[in-house]
């Protein structure tokens, strides 16, 4: 995991080497549901004791970039507001559109310099920024498979928090 962040470092060109990964995912079944997944690495390691949850709140319909820019904008307003540190790289699941709304989310929040890469699943390609090409990077990189290993927790704790509250909304209309 240290090599893999201090690749990352190097590959997407950070100022400095990144000790906290904040990796978001959208859970939504046509934008029933609609959940979103924090999951927080140090040094490559997860810290399940910081991950959260989100219900998304202003977004109808199934719109994961909107959904994606509601996340960023309350978690990033909320560590501004309580003056805690900021993350040193923020991972989107998704590719160029959830980037995108990730990257608008942290300009209106003045908060532009904060790193944000996009990992699409089909190809693995990692996006960086809107204007260039994506990274394709060997599967055997240790820098993609911190990537990876976030993307896919992320993508774990959203599901499972999407899926328990369908099962209480099953139960609630059986009773």
């Amino acid at each position: 995991a240290e090599q893999g962040v201090r690749d990352l470092k190097d590959l997407l060109k950070l100022p400095v080497l990144t000790h906290v990964i904040e990796a978001y995912d959208i859970s939504n079944i046509s934008g029933t549901y609609a959940v979103a997944s924090m999951v927080v690495a140090v040094d490559g390691v997860p810290h399940k004791n910081h991950y959260r949850r989100f219900r998304i709140k202003s977004v109808t319909g199934s719109d994961d970039p909107a959904m994606m820019a509601e996340v960023i904008t309350r978690r990033f307003r909320g560590l501004v507001e309580r003056g805690e540190a900021l993350p040193g790289l923020v991972v989107v699941d998704g590719g160029l559109t959830q980037l995108k709304a990730a990257r608008a989310a942290l300009r209106k929040l003045d908060l532009a310099a904060v790193p944000v890469a996009g990992l699409a699943k089909r190809f693995e390609l990692v996006y960086i920024h809107p204007a260039e090409p994506p990274l394709v990077l060997e599967r055997s990189s240790a820098a993609l498979q911190v990537l990876q290993r976030l993307r896919d927790e992320a993508h774990r704790f959203a599901l499972d928090y999407h899926q328990r509250l369908r099962r209480k909304r099953i139960r609630e209309s059986i009773l």
